[in-house]
């Protein structure tokens, strides 16, 4: 089965923001990056935009079978339908990851702690790093 991680960073909260991700193929080599700045936003948005890009970057891959792993407690709890969404933001971009869902002939979800999404991690802080020295 395929594997994707994704993060969110953001510096400030709300402040500059990114997210970063990384895919690997079932033998867990890397098999595609992903990485964007996303403007003034809170990290928990950053987060969530990061999961919406890693599953449309899945889904271009023609991937229908994916593991996500995220460092986001929230985020990973409220895709799953353990919590719900109140936050009026972070739902308009919940609905997208809905949408995009029934692509996938299996998706599931799983909370890893930050040590184990390091790869992830570095990706949204280079692209955010490298924005804000320009």
């Amino acid at each position: 089965m395929y594997t994707m991680y994704f993060d969110g960073a953001s510096r400030r909260n709300p402040g500059p923001a990114s997210y970063g991700g990384v895919i690997y193929d079932p033998k867990g080599d890397e098999l595609d990056t992903f990485a964007a700045c996303i403007g003034k936003a809170t990290n928990n948005i950053a987060e969530y935009c990061g999961l919406l890009a890693g599953l449309h970057r899945c889904e271009k891959l023609n991937i229908k079978k994916l593991k996500v792993f995220g460092d986001s407690n929230l985020v990973i709890k409220q895709v799953k339908g353990e919590w719900k969404v109140k936050n009026d933001k972070l739902r308009a971009v919940y609905r997208q990851v809905k949408e995009v869902e029934p692509f996938f002939t299996l998706i599931s979800y799983e909370h890893v702690y930050r040590n184990h999404n390091k790869r992830a991690d570095g990706l949204a802080n280079l692209v955010l790093d490298t924005a804000m020295s320009q």
